[in-house]
């Protein structure tokens, strides 16, 4: 399952297929596409956990402007996954609270 055409980003990239890891485990996903993009392709939908209630999150907004699409990238932590360019060897981490696992007490 891939965006072909979305209202806001455009069409889906041409770009040749890549390498990244979302928790620890390889994914491919093409050059350019937006990470949320690249995630749902490889059927995942949850990017973060909630600091209170602990409840999950994916993308929502799908344009940048709301936060439940926000994940660790690279070792940083709320990064807009729907609009940020996936790139080969991204390392991407589900976000739990305000950063990682051992940062919300998850």
């Amino acid at each position: 399952m891939r965006i072909i055409d979305h209202p806001i980003l455009g069409r889906e990239p041409e770009g040749e297929l890549i390498s990244f890891t979302y928790d620890g485990k390889a994914y491919k996903g093409k050059r350019g596409e937006m990470i949320a993009a690249a995630l749902l392709a490889n059927n995942i939908r949850i990017h973060r956990y909630t600091s209170k209630l602990k409840e999950p999150r994916g993308v929502f907004c799908g344009i940048g402007q709301c936060t439940d699409c926000i994940m660790v990238v690279n070792g940083v932590p709320n990064v807009r996954t729907c609009i940020t360019p996936l790139e080969d060897g991204m390392v991407i981490e589900t976000q739990f609270g305000t950063g990682r696992r051992s940062d919300a007490g998850v």
